[in-house]
């Protein structure tokens, strides 16, 4: 099946997905309150979300990247993650914000979890995915932040993409039926 823009239904346009954003923002100053944070942008698909996110933080902040894959091509997971890139400053005793565009199997956020416990011994460690598509997970992990839950839908858009594309759409879309 191709997806086409003309196809795609809006499931979250701009100006929600903004005020969203906004809202975890405000949520997550509250929780650091002041201190420094690392920001960890999974690639490629966060990079949208983190860079609108960290927009509305209010503390020291470095952002560093990194680079997951668990999908292959078409719409599902491969259900392994491979770890492109995932090199990482010392985070020892840091506060550590993991961002990513969306929890769907749970695969990707339980590796990237344990990948910090097992290496780095931080301060806080918390995850916050822009999208929670809890009916697909298969592990028990849960994000500390989400900004919006999503049912079984293929999205596309804010970075989210399809084989590639579509992620420079400033809406999140949906193939389907309503």
């Amino acid at each position: 099946m191709d997806v086409k823009i003309e196809d795609l239904k809006i499931l979250f346009s701009e100006e929600q997905i903004q005020n969203k954003i906004k809202e975890l923002g405000q949520e997550l100053n509250k929780f650091y309150n002041g201190e420094e944070v690392y920001a960890i942008c999974v690639l490629k698909g966060a990079v949208f979300f983190a860079i609108d996110l960290v927009k509305h933080l209010n503390m020291p902040l470095k952002m560093e990247f990194i680079r997951l894959s668990s999908y292959g091509t078409g719409f599902s997971t491969s259900g392994k993650v491979n770890a492109v890139d995932i090199s990482l400053p010392d985070l020892n005793g840091k506060n550590v914000l993991i961002i990513e565009d969306i929890i769907d199997t749970g695969l990707t956020a339980k590796f990237l979890m344990d990948f910090m416990h097992c290496n780095f011994k931080t301060k806080s460690t918390k995850f916050c995915s822009l999208l929670d598509k809890k009916v697909s997970r298969r592990t028990d992990i849960e994000p500390d932040y989400y900004g919006f839950e999503i049912d079984d839908k293929f999205v596309v858009g804010y970075g989210l993409d399809y084989e590639g594309y579509y992620r420079n759409l400033r809406f999140i879309g949906y193939v389907g039926e309503e």
